[in-house]
């Protein structure tokens, strides 16, 4: 689009809200056009801002921090941007903590005129925020406090129209959870670092955007951009995706070894078979769903909407999202369930309730073990028998985490709190690194996920990592992934890469089909730079270092952080048979090279002053180094 003057719009707004939850003032700032090619947009320009805004040792529950929610670059505009992030300080690690989302809403929010939020204080009673486009006002939200995130945003639906858009939380994000998220688009939740505790500190119920806008930056010339980049994804990985999404993997993933089993203990050939994951293959997840669902503007569309349940055992209502990979593995081959719908309902559940689909899988793989270790009894679970494959109990057990009831108040917090709490030996079952459950995907296959789990700011995060070929700018990994030198380069070449792909509000898998290549020519068109492709991996550097820098300023050491030996296989348990028999990590190898590819201290995990120079952060620099 274009104003009267004949000047193309930009990708960007230029425009923030600066809201006190404390005093209610709503203030406009109007960041230079340089942080938007320093940093891009998402969680790039939050970490300048939660860096520069929040101060140190703040309590992340407390009025003190920020919650900060920003869409990404290209978000909003024809060129493949779907994604926000939201930026705070992390309840669940106490350092950095960000979370990555789809949906609906951050397409939304920056049609509406704003390319980021910063909400700071606390609001005296239960709130939302309204952003009519140009206006933005709070309002109360008391009669919304005590109902889940679907539920709500189908109240402010009514309120404010269909075309609304809602970001809020559920119960968990109320009562404080750790394992709590930010919730949109009925059910695509920006879920990891407690996100939604912090949301929920503040009395912040909801976030509603509304715009007048259809898309930001369209000019004759860029559609005929994204048709020929369309042209050029890779189709049968798009069509794939578009058929299964993520779902369709988690079968083959199962046998493989890339899924963990039963909390890290299991191999998915013998405790998991064919003939069994072969019954949450995509075709049958597919066979409950009524239609295929696209984040905003979003040219692959790998999502779906089920049908309403026929089981009254499992009653999910039309239209629940179809489970992606992450909650398939962490409530099916984790706990070893493999009823279709039972995982949907489990889905919705967590949908509704808040709460991270990752999180809450490994939290009830936790407490099955504990129960049949003896660790929990009946007595503590309000005689619930815990089990590998109870399904009923698992979703019983998912409903008091999300109510904080009876046991499920000491699980609400995920594993590390938990095994805290009880003892006895709990702690040998909790697998999270740094208080962060981890993920469904074994570094024992792909070994990056060893060093992205341990040593990211964001300690077990599956997404900061991908070896993407077609950019041609992240340097080879050896062909063998049983060998471990020489990786470092390509991984800080592959998690800058991620960042700049994040930053930029674009999405992972997208991207894995897409001409990744043309990036640079993207940012240029909807903001007339002159980007490269070094100067684009020189901003993903840059976020890497600030990130990082945020969680060292805050006492943080990854380099400290204990991995659960299940996980490097440096025991036994998961590694006695199946495809990854007998492996165990060079974890030192890999950290140290890693790090020094990066300059970064090998024992503190430090930026070096010159690298920091180097980059631009000599402010930060000087916090670090003196």
């Amino acid at each position: 689009m274009a104003d009267g003057s004949g000047a193309v719009e930009k990708g960007f707004n230029g425009k923030m809200l600066n809201v006190n939850l404390t005093t209610g003032e709503i203030t406009v700032e109007n960041p230079p056009e340089d942080l938007y090619r320093q940093y891009l947009g998402g969680y790039g320009i939050g970490a300048r801002m939660l860096w520069d805004r929040v101060p140190a040792g703040a309590n992340p529950l407390g009025p003190e921090n920020m919650l900060g929610i920003f869409p990404g670059l290209l978000t909003g505009t024809p060129l493949f941007g779907q994604r926000w992030q939201v930026v705070c300080k992390s309840p669940t690690t106490g350092g950095w903590g960000d979370a990555n989302c789809g949906g609906d809403f951050g397409g939304q929010l920056k049609l509406s005129g704003w390319d980021g939020i910063m909400f700071f204080g606390k609001s005296p009673k239960p709130a939302y925020l309204l952003v009519d486009n140009e206006h933005a006002e709070l309002r109360d939200a008391s009669d919304l406090w005590g109902t889940g995130a679907i539920t709500s945003e189908t109240l402010l639906k009514e309120r404010h129209g269909k075309r609304a858009s809602i970001a809020n939380i559920g119960q968990a994000g109320e009562t404080l959870s750790y394992l709590s998220g930010i919730c949109n688009d009925h059910g695509r939740l920006a879920a990891r670092s407690g996100v939604g505790a912090v949301m929920g500190s503040k009395n912040l119920k909801a976030i509603v955007a509304l715009a007048d806008r259809k898309i930001i930056a369209q000019t004759g010339d860029i559609t005929k951009m994204v048709r020929t980049n369309l042209d050029e994804f890779i189709k049968p990985l798009r069509d794939f995706f578009h058929t299964f999404g993520t779902t369709g993997i988690t079968s083959m993933s199962a046998l493989n070894g890339d899924s963990p089993v039963k909390n890290w203990g299991g191999v998915g050939v013998v405790d998991f078979p064919a003939e069994t994951s072969g019954q949450i293959a995509g075709a049958v997840i597919n066979t409950k769903m009524a239609k295929s669902y696209g984040c905003w503007h979003c040219p692959m569309a790998c999502g779906a909407e089920s049908v309403e349940s026929g089981n009254p055992q499992y009653p999910y209502p039309k239209h629940t999202h179809r489970p992606e990979y992450e909650a398939m593995a962490s409530f099916g081959t984790m706990n070893l369930i493999n009823d279709p719908e039972a995982l949907i309902y489990a889905n919705h559940l967590c949908n509704e309730y808040g709460l991270d689909v990752i999180g809450a899988g490994v939290t009830a793989s936790f407490a099955i073990e504990c129960f049949e270790a003896g660790i929990l009894t009946k007595e503590d679970t309000d005689g619930l028998v815990l089990s590998w494959g109870g399904a009923s109990a698992m979703l019983e057990l998912l409903k008091m985490i999300g109510e904080r009831r009876g046991i499920g108040d000491t699980l609400a917090d995920g594993v590390k709190v938990a095994a805290e709490k009880i003892g006895r030996g709990s702690e040998r079952f909790a697998m999270h690194i740094g208080g962060q459950e981890i993920p469904m995907h074994d570094p024992k296959l792909q070994p990056e996920y060893h060093t992205t789990y341990k040593l990211d700011p964001t300690p077990a995060r599956h997404t900061l990592y991908e070896a993407n070929k077609r950019f041609g700018k992240i340097p080879p990994a050896p062909a063998n992934n049983r060998e471990y030198a020489n990786r470092g380069e390509h991984h800080k070449g592959a998690l800058e890469y991620m960042h700049m792909v994040n930053a930029g509000g674009m999405c992972e898998f997208v991207m894995m089909a897409a001409n990744t290549a043309n990036i640079p020519t993207w940012f240029n068109a909807v903001t007339g730079w002159d980007t490269d492709a070094d100067e684009v991996m020189t901003i993903g550097e840059r976020i890497a270092n600030l990130r990082l820098a945020y969680e060292i300023r805050e006492g943080g050491n990854p380099r400290k952080r204990h991995v659960p030996s299940r996980v490097t296989g440096h025991s036994s348990e998961g590694t006695h048979a199946g495809p990854l028999e007998g492996v165990k990590l060079d974890t030192e190898l890999l950290e140290t090279d890693f790090l020094k590819a990066c300059d970064w201290d090998v024992e503190t995990c430090k930026p070096s002053r010159a690298k920091l120079e180097s980059l631009g952060l000599g402010d930060v620099a000087a916090v670090l180094h003196g």
